[in-house]
């Protein structure tokens, strides 16, 4: 067998095992956006923790109303300290024994405005747990989105770049006709074998490159899968974006705001004076007299009043106002930063769905030279290099319709995580 027609054979017999290796490996199990986004949603360490937050802010209101009811404690002091010919403790002090076994009750008074301010510390905490959650959702769900169009982008790129292949087959076939009838030179002819084989190392290249991008998508998502996917072409609609003050990214500021509000409550609370009462019962007796006739009880009541701290509540308060003209700093530089951004984005979308216009009318005329310039080629009436740069621009406008497609649904998503 010549070695022309075995390189020949073992061309053909490539492409076609490529070809069935890329329709196995965009023909396997279809997913769509949601199935990713609701798998990295389920699977998110985060937002599990973040549960669990409000699960434990729970138990600390439970621990807070359990921490003022009356604490009950039993104790037990037993000490012997003997006096052994004249040496020994003073029994003035030691009373020579001391035996003691009580139950105390302790309850300290605290007033209905500080605990609600406690109560309110915790629903803060997890009203904070519950915002930055849902804040994380969208996180989540703008990088599975951005790796999902990203990966969607690959499969429009192979079948656009898979069509070129074959229309270059087929005329490949009726060229090596034409070239062996000298209509074209063997130049031409080789030429026109480069750009088809340039073609097929591209469509590899492309296979690659999207299975790798599943493999990122299915880490985003959680998803421990290594079998073939094909992706359903993004619903990706620009959604209606509340207004600032209710997004839950602007609320961050207002919760922060409501926290150090919260904390110069308890502060000043800290300051209050403080009642406690307290009682015991049991047995307390040094043995020296009537030992069993030593059972009793004992009432009582503490009050605590500050004076003077060192001026560390003044200090606090201080902190606590430095805190909150830093919390306005930010959220007055958010809210510059959203119009503006929001303003760019929306700017970029509209650039952007005219561009695809203009490319859309460019792929028309792209369409038809490619053609016009098969039709002359059958013929003998074209260059081959004319009919090769044809598929050039057709290529190139294609490339640059996915780009600004992915572009349009990227700019989208961008949008729509501020729609929360």
């Amino acid at each position: 067998m010549p070695g022309s027609l075995k390189n020949e054979i073992m061309k053909r017999v490539s492409i076609i095992l490529l070809l069935f290796f890329v329709a196995r490996s965009v023909n396997g199990q279809q997913n769509t956006l949601e199935f990713f986004i609701d798998r990295a949603l389920e699977n998110s360490p985060l937002l599990k923790d973040l549960r669990n937050q409000a699960e434990a802010n729970l138990a600390d209101s439970q621990l807070v109303i359990a921490g003022y009811k009356p604490q009950v404690t039993g104790s037990s002091y037993n000490s012997y300290a003997p006096v052994i010919k004249g040496f020994g403790y003073d029994k003035a002090i030691t009373n020579g024994s001391n035996i003691a076994a009580l139950i105390g009750i302790n309850k300290t008074i605290v007033g209905k405005n500080n605990l609600g301010s406690q109560f309110e510390s915790i629903r803060l905490n997890n009203e904070t747990a519950n915002n930055t959650g849902k804040i994380t959702e969208q996180e989540l769900k703008r990088s599975v989105t951005a790796q999902y169009i990203t990966t969607w982008s690959d499969l429009l790129q192979i079948d656009f770049n898979r069509e070129i292949l074959d229309l270059l087959k087929k005329e490949e076939v009726l060229l090596k006709v034409l070239t062996a009838k000298n209509v074209y030179r063997q130049t031409d002819y080789l030429a026109f074998l480069v750009t088809l084989q340039q073609q097929d190392l591209l469509l590899k290249q492309l296979s690659i490159q999207y299975r790798n991008d599943v493999g990122t998508l299915n880490y985003l998502s959680g998803v421990v899968d290594t079998g073939s996917v094909t992706l359903i072409a993004p619903a990706i609609e620009l959604n209606t974006l509340p207004e600032l003050a209710s997004s839950v990214f602007f609320h961050q500021f207002t919760l922060d705001s409501l926290k150090l509000k919260n904390s110069r409550d308890l502060l000043n609370y800290s300051y209050k004076p403080k009642i406690n009462l307290f009682a015991d019962g049991g047995y307390n007796s040094s043995l020296a007299y009537r030992a069993y006739k030593n059972f009793g009880v004992s009432l009582g009541i503490s009050l605590s009043v500050p004076i003077y701290d060192g001026q560390q509540k003044k200090i606090r308060e201080s902190k606590l106002a430095l805190a909150e003209k830093t919390i306005t700093g930010y959220k007055d530089y958010y809210a510059k930063q959203y119009e503006q951004q929001l303003a760019q984005l929306k700017q970029q979308l509209s650039a952007t769905e005219r561009l695809l216009l203009d490319i859309r009318e460019q792929i028309k005329y792209a369409e038809t030279l490619i053609t016009v310039n098969g039709k002359l080629l059958q013929t003998g009436e074209t260059r081959i290099a004319d009919y090769i740069l044809a598929i050039n621009n057709y290529l190139n406008a294609k490339n640059l319709l996915t780009q600004n497609r992915v572009n349009r649904l990227q700019i989208i998503n961008e949008i729509n995580y501020w729609n929360r």
